[in-house]
């Protein structure tokens, strides 16, 4: 069959134990300061009485999809295969439901591994449309995520970051045989999806964190609870104390801005 005897009898080595505490780690000080960078994420683990370089942290965030929101250089290189949109929202005041949504990833940690969180969100009233959980982090899950949503409403803009998840033709396609209009942040740039990034820093602190989910099954029975309650129950500061849910069904009137 052409398989060298090597890699028939092959047996993938599992993780080891630091390689889960190291990102466990990680992924508690990005939610806490997503400006660090390697050096800066390097030198906290250190401190913690980590001894690893640079190089381990780099390929550990890659791996996590963890990127430290701040302006790079060369914001306007675009991907090789992929379709790079312009981002729309600059300036735009958010006045309505589904006028614009958006979507990002973020690592979840198990009790052994881990796994990967999508949700799609209104950013008029925060309402969360959608939300998919698996163990990898491919074109798939987000694909899962869209199609629910768009069972339902759809809106006027979707915006996304330039992961290649959103990138890709399949999604980007989706939108547009929708009529949605696409927009895509800045390289890095921290603002360009703020509500997002405030949503994976209440859902980890909030739930994550606390319940220690030990397997992909029971972190999406958790979650679902917790969404439920994220998107009826929970008062937001910002929406004058009322709910996503009010907002978004008309419930409660009230003049937003971005930020």
């Amino acid at each position: 069959m052409r398989i060298s005897r090597s890699t028939y009898y092959y047996k993938p080595m599992p993780e080891k134990d630091e390689t889960f505490e190291l990102m466990n780690l990680l992924d508690e000080e990005h939610t806490k300061r997503p400006f660090y960078g390697v050096r800066k994420m390097t030198e906290f683990l250190n401190r913690e009485g980590y001894y690893v370089g640079k190089d381990r942290v780099r390929n550990l965030l890659r791996r996590m999809g963890l990127e430290a929101i701040c302006p790079k250089k060369n914001l306007s290189r675009k991907r090789k295969n992929h379709k790079v949109y312009p981002y729309l929202l600059r300036g735009v005041e958010m006045v309505r439901p589904n006028q614009v949504w958006s979507t990002d990833i973020t690592y979840v940690r198990l009790l052994e591994g881990f796994a990967y969180l999508v949700a799609i969100i209104d950013w008029f009233s925060r309402y969360v449309i959608s939300w998919s959980i698996s163990n990898t982090a491919d074109v798939d899950l987000c694909m899962e995520a869209l199609e629910k949503s768009l069972k339902y409403e759809k809106p006027e803009i979707f915006n996304t970051d330039q992961g290649c998840q959103f990138t890709s033709d399949k999604f980007t396609g989706k939108l547009r045989d929708n009529n949605i209009k696409i927009s895509m942040d800045g390289r890095g740039m921290m603002f360009d999806n703020i509500f997002v990034e405030r949503l994976w820093r209440t859902v980890k602190y909030e739930d994550i964190y606390i319940r220690g989910y030990e397997t992909i099954s029971e972190s999406r029975t958790g979650l679902k609870k917790y969404f439920e309650f994220y998107n009826n129950e929970r008062y937001h500061q910002s929406l004058n104390y009322k709910t996503p849910w009010e907002f978004y069904a008309g419930i409660a009137k009230m003049e937003l801005s971005t930020c």
